[in-house]
C-alpha cells in the first residue's frame, strides 16, 4: 500500500512493536553469548590431517607399495570438507552397492559425501598415487585381455587391442572416449567420465571414415578406490566412464578392471540402459493432458480474438470520429472482451492466453493491496534458487574442494543459512490469509459468520476446496514431469543423481497430492523441495480454523494462537537438544527429518504473518509512530536478520545455544519482516518500500508459485544431462544461477498459463454462479412471503 492512499494515522498503542523489540533483541544475541557454551563444541576440525599410529610402512621398489601390519583405527579417521548428511543436498548422498542412497551418520562425511570408510586389513598391501593412472589403461594389456571374459567379448576385445597396438585410429579413439586418471583425486575429483557422446559418434560413418568392425558401448563402473592409509584414510568412490565393445557386459567389465583389495566394482551399468521414454505410460497421459490443455488455449485464445475483432468492428462510425476515441479509452485495458453469456464462452475464455497472459504480466495492482509483499516473495525465491543452484553444481563438479574453500568465505553465509528464505514465504502466507480473511469479512457486512458451527464449517470447506483446486494442477502435473524427467536421466545420465524420485513419485504422489509428504521420513519424499507446500497448507489449516473461530472468541482465540507459538519454540529447543545439534555454516540442512521440514518447528513465521495482517487490517494501515521507536525498528530488524544470517562464521555454538537458535531463530526472522512490512504500509518504509514496490516485480512475484515447482527440475535435468563435470569458479556459478532464473520463470509462465490461471478462472465462474444461485433462493423466499 502506498503512504499516499493511506487514510488518516491514528495512534497506536505500541504493543506489537514492544514485542519485536524484544524478541529481536534476545535472538539476535544467541550468536554472541554462544562463548558461554564453547566446552560443548564439537572438536574435529574440517581440515585436520589424520595422525596413524603404530603403523608400520615400508617403502617398496619405485611403486610405492606400502604394508601395513594391523587394521586401520576408525577412531583415528577425519573426514576432510563438508559433511555428507546434507538433506536437502540429496543429490550428494552415497548410494550403496544397490543403488539406493545411505543416509551417512551425523558428524561424519568427506568433501561431498562421496567417501566410504574403508578398513585396512593386516597383511594388506595398498598401492600408492600413481597407481591411480593405471587404474584402466589397455595399453598395458598386450593383445590378450585379462580376467575370464565371455567368447564374444573376448573375441571383440583381442580385435581391439591388436588394433590398438598397431596405432588404428578407430581403437585409439575408443582408447580416448573411455575416462582415466588426470588430476585432483585428493581435492575432490571422482569423476573419470570419458565421454559418452564421443563414444557413440565412433559408428557414424559420416564422421569416422574407419569405424570399429562391431557395435560399441558406453558403462560407467562405480569403483571403491583405496590407497595408503595416509593418502586414502577413507576409500574414495570413483566413477569411470569405459567404451568398449558392445558385446562386454557388466560382468565382463568388472572381469577387465581386475578388482582387488585395493579397488573394488561397485556396480556397472550401460549407458544408457533399458528404458524407453515413448514406452512409458506416464509419458502418454503427461503428453495427452498437455495436448488437451494447449487445444483449449489456442481456442480460448482465437475465440478472444475473433470478440475483439467484432467489437472493435461494431464500434466503429465512420464520419464521426467516435472510432478513434473509442481507441484511445481502450488503451492500456487489459481485459477488453466484452462481458459474454453463456456458460460455454466463459470456460473457453478462461483457458485464453491473451487474457490470463495479460494478467500476469500486468504491473498494476489495487490500491489497497500490500504491495511490499510481492517484492519480498520475489527476493525470497532467488534466494532458494540461489542456493539451489550451488547443489546443482557441486553435485558434478570436479573440483569438490572449491566448497570448502567457498565455505570460509564471509558470503557464503547467505548460501548455508537460506533456510530464512523459506522462513518468508510462510511469513507471507500467514500475513494474506488473515488480512484478506478480515477485509472480505468487513467487506460482506453481514452475520453470516456468526450463526453457528454448521455456518463454519461449510465456509471452512470452501475455502480449503478453493485452495486445494487452486494449487493442486499445476502441482501434479510438474509432479508427473519430475518422475519421468528422473527415470530417463537414471537410465541415460553418464552421473548417478542421488533422489530417487522416479521410485518415490511412482509410490509416494499421494501424499504429495493430499500436502502430508512432510510428515514422513526423507527417504521416501516425492520432490523433496515440496515439503514447504505440505507445511503451508498444514499451516492453512490451522489458520484458517482460527480466523473462522476468532469471530466469536477473539480472545480464545489469541490465546491459542500464543500457545501454539510457544510450544513451537519448546519443542524445536528440545528436538533440538535431544539429538545433539549443533548449527555450523558447513551442514545448513542437518537434522533434516527432524528439524528441518517439520511443520512443528516451522509455524513460528506463520503465526507471526498471522498477527501481522490481523494488525494492519484492524489499523487500516494507518497509525503513527514516533520517530524514536522508527529509527528503533528498523535498526533491531535489521540487526536480528543480518546476524541470523551472518553471525555463525567465526562463533561455534554449543548444543544449548544451538537448542535456542534453531528454536527462536525462524519466529526472529519473522519478526524482522513483520517490522518492514508494518513500516513499509503504515508510510515509514522510505527507500526500502520503493524498492520492495516496485511495480516491475509484480509480474515475477504472480509467477512464484510455479517458479518454485519447477526450478528445482531444470537444475536437475540441465545438470545432470551433461557429458562431464564441471570445474567449479563463483564467477561460472553466477552465470548458471541467472540462467536459472530466467529459465525458471520462463518455464513458470507457461505453467501458470496452462494449469494455474485456467483453474483460477474456472473457480470464479463456480464460486460466482453458486453466489447468483443463493441469492436467487433468498429473493425467492423473500416473494413467497
Amino acid at each position: 500500500m502506498t503512504p499516499q492512499t493511506l487514510p488518516k494515522k491514528k495512534q497506536c498503542t505500541g504493543l506489537f512493536i514492544v514485542t519485536i523489540t524484544v524478541i529481536a533483541c534476545v535472538t539476535s544475541l544467541t550468536p554472541i553469548v554462544a562463548s558461554i557454551d564453547i566446552s560443548e563444541v564439537a572438536k574435529v576440525s574440517s581440515n585436520s590431517t589424520p595422525h596413524i599410529s603404530d603403523k608400520t610402512v615400508q617403502n617398496v621398489s619405485n611403486n610405492t607399495t606400502l604394508q601395513v601390519s594391523r587394521p586401520h583405527d576408525r577412531s583415528d579417521i577425519q573426514f576432510l570438507g563438508s559433511n555428507g548428511t546434507n538433506s536437502e543436498d540429496a543429490y550428494l548422498t552415497v548410494p550403496d552397492g544397490t543403488g539406493v542412497p545411505q543416509e551417512l551418520p551425523t558428524g561424519t562425511g568427506d568433501l561431498l559425501g562421496d567417501m566410504i570408510t574403508q578398513a585396512f586389513k593386516p597383511g594388506e598391501r595398498i598401492s600408492g598415487l600413481e597407481w591411480l593412472q593405471n587404474v584402466y589403461n589397455p595399453h598395458l594389456w598386450g593383445l590378450s585381455p585379462p580376467g575370464g571374459l565371455g567368447s564374444k567379448c573376448d573375441a571383440d576385445m583381442k580385435i581391439y587391442l591388436t588394433a590398438l597396438n598397431n596405432g588404428t585410429v578407430w581403437a585409439a579413439k575408443m582408447t580416448d572416449a573411455s575416462g582415466r586418471y588426470s588430476s585432483q583425486f585428493f581435492f575432490g575429483n571422482g569423476f573419470w567420465l570419458g565421454s559418452h557422446t564421443l563414444c557413440e559418434e565412433l559408428q557414424l560413418q559420416d564422421s569416422n571414415p574407419e569405424p570399429p568392425p562391431f557395435s560399441v558401448a558406453f558403462h560407467v563402473a562405480k569403483l571403491q578406490v583405496a590407497l595408503s592409509s595416509h593418502l586414502t584414510p577413507v576409500g574414495r568412490q570413483v566413477s569411470l566412464g569405459l567404451c568398449l565393445p558392445h558385446s562386454c557386459g557388466p560382468a565382463d567389465i568388472t572381469s577387465l578392471l581386475q578388482p582387488d583389495d585395493a579397488l573394488q566394482v561397485l556396480r556397472v551399468r550401460p549407458v544408457p540402459g533399458d528404458y524407453s521414454l515413448l514406452a512409458d505410460t506416464k509419458f502418454h497421459v503427461l503428453g495427452g493432458v498437455l495436448a488437451v490443455v494447449c487445444v483449449l488455449i489456442a481456442t480460448g485464445s482465437c475465440y478472444e480474438l475473433l470478440l475483439s475483432r467484432d467489437e472493435h468492428t461494431n464500434n466503429q462510425s465512420p464520419g464521426t470520429g467516435l472510432s478513434d476515441h473509442k481507441e484511445k479509452e481502450s488503451i492500456g485495458k487489459p481485459n477488453f472482451c466484452p462481458q459474454t453469456e453463456g456458460l460455454l464462452p466463459q470456460l473457453l475464455l478462461s483457458f485464453s492466453a491473451v487474457r490470463n497472459g495479460q494478467k500476469i504480466l500486468k504491473c498494476d495492482s489495487p490500491q489497497d493491496s500490500l504491495t511490499p509483499i510481492h517484492g519480498l516473495r520475489f527476493l525470497s525465491l532467488a534466494w532458494v534458487i540461489l542456493v539451489h543452484t550451488y547443489l546443482q553444481v557441486f553435485a558434478i563438479a570436479e573440483n569438490k574442494t572449491l566448497r570448502t574453500v567457498t565455505e570460509r568465505n564471509f558470503m557464503f553465509q547467505t548460501i548455508s543459512n537460506a533456510t530464512f528464505s523459506v522462513d518468508t514465504f510462510f511469513f507471507i502466507s500467514g500475513l494474506l490469509v488473515t488480512f484478506l480473511y478480515f477485509r472480505s469479512v468487513e467487506k460482506q457486512q453481514d452475520d453470516s459468520n456468526r450463526r453457528g458451527l454448521r455456518e463454519g464449517a461449510v465456509k471452512f470447506m470452501t475455502l480449503l476446496f478453493y485452495r486445494f483446486v487452486r494449487l493442486t494442477p499445476a502441482y501434479l502435473f510438474v509432479l508427473g514431469l519430475v518422475e519421468v524427467a528422473m527415470r530417463t536421466l537414471h537410465n541415460g545420465s553418464v552421473f548417478e543423481p542421488k533422489v530417487m524420485d522416479h521410485l518415490n513419485c511412482e509410490n509416494y504422489w499421494w501424499r504429495n497430492a493430499l500436502y502430508i509428504n512432510s510428515l514422513f521420513p526423507r527417504r521416501e519424499m516425492c520432490m523433496l523441495w515440496s515439503w514447504y507446500m505440505a507445511n503451508d497448507t498444514q499451516f492453512y489449516v490451522l489458520g484458517i480454523l482460527l480466523l473462522l473461530a476468532s469471530v466469536r472468541y477473539f480472545r480464545a482465540v489469541a490465546a491459542v494462537w500464543a500457545v501454539f507459538l510457544v510450544s513451537s519454540w519448546c519443542t524445536t529447543g528440545i528436538i533440538s537438544y535431544q539429538y545433539q545439534y549443533v548449527a555450523r555454516i558447513q551442514e545448513p540442512f542437518a537434522q533434516f527429518d527432524t528439524l528441518y521440514d517439520k511443520p512443528w518447528t516451522r509455524v513460528g513465521p506463520y503465526l507471526i504473518g498471522m498477527a501481522t495482517g490481523w494488525l494492519l487490517h484492524r489499523t487500516n494501515c494507518a497509525f503513527k509512530i514516533p520517530t524514536t521507536v522508527v529509527i528503533s525498528g528498523w535498526t533491531l530488524a535489521l540487526l536480528c536478520m543480518f546476524s541470523l544470517v551472518y553471525g555463525l562464521l567465526h562463533v561455534q555454538l554449543g548444543m544449548l545455544t544451538s537448542a535456542a537458535y534453531a528454536g527462536l531463530g525462524h519466529t526472529a526472522w519473522a519478526l524482522g519482516l513483520a517490522w518492514i512490512v508494518v513500516a513499509c504500509c503504515t508510510g515509514y518504509g522510505g527507500i526500502v518500500n520503493s524498492l520492495l514496490s516496485f511495480r516491475a516485480l509484480l509480474p515475477l512475484s504472480r509467477l512464484t508459485y510455479c517458479a518454485y515447482l519447477t526450478h528445482p527440475l531444470i537444475m536437475v535435468v540441465t545438470g545432470f544431462s551433461m557429458d562431464g563435470p564441471l570445474h567449479l569458479h563463483n564467477l561460472l556459478v553466477l552465470i548458471l544461477y541467472l540462467g536459472n532464473m530466467v529459465a525458471a520463470f520462463a518455464l513458470s509462465f507457461f505453467i501458470s498459463l496452462a494449469f494455474e490461471a485456467p483453474v483460477v478462472n474456472l473457480l470464479k465462474i463456480t464460486m460466482a454462479s453458486r453466489k447468483k444461485s443463493s441469492q436467487d433462493n433468498v429473493t425467492g423466499c423473500t416473494k413467497c412471503h
